[in-house]
């Protein structure tokens, strides 16, 4: 049984409609700017990853380390899908080896992002070509993301050794993007034992990263001696009692993939609550804040967080039943963002900026990435407009 959760009631009454013709022809030049800058960037990475953020607009070459080269592959298959242009999936091939290697060589796999790594690069390689190699490594993967789960907290500890006091316990928002890529090993290998650690972990996050107004913490402890909930807390959140927008759409979009593989209405509401709380907190524009407490033409926009909540929303939309007084509500308010998105923050082709989306903001308290593009950002955004564009069969 999940806690009581506040729906705030909508601000606005009614959420208008986009000229859906119009939005149809932008996606498509969108489509056209994304394809073709990434050919670009294959070229320029000369074999690497872009890094998590630009710099001064240009991606940062990078070996397969850190939490984001997934959405790199992820990217390039999404082109592929899209355009159908070979180049992409040789590329995004040619990465599987990769994600391989770092497995075998455990290079910076010591923490709960598997799902974003192995998700977008392996099992999307499997679900689109039948690599089987892929199937494997991403199996191999989910084994080494349950080794991390710690059953009396009945969480996935999200970073830090497992021994480590200042770390055990702590689960973040993040993580219920991960969970995917155990659901999908519990079906390909009969292994129930995957889908309980993801079903363990998503009640716990529904209990304790959602708090009453539906708002979210980024980060949360339980007492792993007693599994008794502690406190939460911020990493990149402005406070730890604010509510940073990205961990918000992760909830949002997280949940709605908890419903899919659990089948449990509960989350769908839940994601309701979350998805209220984050539509009443949006500027005019429709691009978020970086933290949704916060207001003003000098606070930061977070472009990548409007990405992924557009796919929890359009996820939620498609779930509800056409009696539902809000399903249409939640699907304008979707395809206004993503037509914000290519109006203010899509980069253009003329513009000497290697990523797409601009004015996301990676880590403001570390004053990382801020205002520029970031890897999850466009990729999220590919992911929006391939979702727009055809009937796509989710990597997720």
């Amino acid at each position: 049984m999940l806690p009581k959760i506040i729906t705030e009631p909508l601000k606005q009454v009614k959420q208008p409609a986009p000229d859906r013709f119009l939005l149809k022809q932008k996606i498509q030049a969108a489509i056209h700017i994304a394809a073709q800058k990434t050919l670009v960037n294959i070229t320029k990475l000369e074999g690497n990853f872009p890094g998590e953020t630009c710099i001064d607009g240009v991606w940062q070459r990078t070996e397969n380390i850190g939490w984001t080269t997934g959405f790199w592959a992820g990217q390039l298959w999404l082109l592929w899908e899209l355009t159908h242009d070979g180049r992409f999936r040789d590329q995004a091939e040619q990465w599987v080896s990769s994600f391989t290697e770092r497995l075998d060589n455990r290079i910076d796999v010591d923490h709960h992002d598997l799902g974003f790594l192995y998700t977008l690069s392996c099992v999307s390689a499997w679900k689109l070509t039948g690599n089987e190699s892929a199937r494997h490594t991403a199996i191999r993967a989910a084994e080494s993301l349950v080794t991390r789960f710690n059953p009396v907290a009945n969480i996935i500890q999200a970073w830090g050794d497992l021994d480590d006091p200042a770390q055990q316990g702590r689960m973040i928002i993040d993580c219920n993007m991960n969970l995917p890529l155990l659901y999908w090993a519990s079906q390909q290998t009969g292994d129930s034992r995957f889908a309980a650690v993801a079903t363990a972990h998503l009640q716990q996050a529904a209990r304790h990263l959602v708090r009453p107004d539906a708002s979210t913490h980024h980060t949360f402890y339980i007492d792993i001696n007693t599994g008794q909930p502690l406190h939460g807390r911020t990493h990149q959140g402005y406070s730890d009692t604010s509510c940073w927008a990205r961990g918000q759409a992760w909830g949002i979009y997280g949940f709605m993939l908890g419903y899919k593989y659990t089948g449990q209405s509960s989350y769908v509401e839940l994601t309701r609550s979350l998805a209220h709380y984050f539509l009443n907190r949006l500027p005019k524009d429709g691009v978020c804040y970086w933290d949704l407490d916060l207001k003003g033409t000098d606070v930061y926009r977070d472009s990548s967080a409007a990405a992924i909540a557009v796919c929890g929303l359009l996820d939620l939309a498609n779930t509800l039943p056409s009696t539902d007084q809000y399903k249409l509500y939640y699907e304008h308010a979707a395809l206004n963002i993503v037509d914000s998105m290519i109006d203010n923050y899509l980069s253009p082709l003329s513009e000497s900026c290697d990523g797409l989306l601009k004015h996301g903001a990676c880590n403001v308290n570390k004053n990382k990435g801020v205002d520029s593009c970031n890897a999850y950002g466009d990729y999220y955004f590919v992911e929006a407009l391939t979702r727009l564009s055809q009937v796509w069969d989710s990597y997720w």
